[in-house]
């Protein structure tokens, strides 16, 4: 297989960059971040490669292929994120997920041949991408800061939170994160109102009535964010289960149709 020995590298270095922004999480007394960092943009770079040379250069909506794709924007994005905002933690937990799913996605997936798709579907979907990727982002980020608030309260600093931003500092990151995706998101229920046809005949309306639940909630927690500083364990929990209910709309039915049933995408 020609895409396995960049796979096989990606790995390595998603691996590596998640070991060593772990450092301070160790106790380790000068973290080699930039190294890091540095390992994770070849990564990236690679997992990119990949995508591209195993699926033929075109956009590949099946299930493996979309989990490998998602994560490989959502690492990108996370390096940007560490770029503007040092969060070692987004790294340590994002780039071992963007490894374990490229890895099936390259080794374990059945093969498959992406459907040619109209320039207003890819648009659609870019914005649908992006939008799940800062979002799934900022879900990771709220399990961060629930940890971060669980021991400010129990006053044992952990590791942790030394390795964190300030909690207000997370915290408006978190928010940065859900208004960019809730727009995205906003974008991504237009066009496909837009552009997307024959809803039944392609089992999307489930998907769609689950992206809208999302959308509500990530909008009520941005209104009540905004009328009434909501913050700490309501925004961690409500980030999740806008997270959850979007990850379920689009993997979740299409882990049932293409993996169980064994129907196409």
């Amino acid at each position: 297989m020609p895409m396995t020995v960049p796979a096989i590298a990606a790995l390595v270095l998603y691996l590596g960059a998640a070991t060593l922004l772990a450092a301070p999480l160790t106790g380790c007394p000068r973290a080699p971040r930039r190294l890091g960092l540095s390992a994770a943009v070849i990564a990236v770079a690679l997992h990119a490669f990949v995508l591209l040379g195993a699926h033929g250069g075109r956009l590949d909506l099946h299930f493996f292929a979309a989990l490998s794709l998602v994560a490989g924007v959502v690492a990108a994005l996370t390096l940007l994120v560490n770029l503007w905002r040092p969060v070692a933690g987004l790294g340590v937990i994002v780039f071992p997920l963007a490894a374990l799913l490229l890895a099936l996605d390259v080794f374990i997936a059945p093969p498959t041949r992406p459907l040619p798709i109209d320039w207003q579907i890819t648009l659609h979907v870019a914005i649908a991408l992006l939008s799940y990727s800062l979002l799934s982002i900022a879900a990771v980020l709220a399990i961060l800061l629930a940890l971060q608030e669980r021991a400010l309260r129990s006053h044992r600093p952990i590791r942790l939170v030394r390795a964190l931003p300030p909690l207000t500092q997370t915290e408006a990151l978190l928010f940065r994160l859900i208004a960019t995706g809730f727009v995205g998101l906003t974008l991504t229920l237009l066009t496909g109102a837009l552009f997307v046809h024959n809803i039944l005949g392609q089992h999307l309306a489930h998907i769609i009535v689950l992206s809208v639940i999302a959308w509500i909630i990530f909008g009520a927690l941005l209104w009540g964010r905004w009328r009434h500083g909501w913050r700490g364990t309501r925004a961690v929990n409500l980030t999740l289960a806008g997270m959850a209910v979007l990850a379920l709309g689009f993997f979740g039915s299409k882990f049932v149709l293409e993996v169980i049933l064994q129907r196409g995408p």
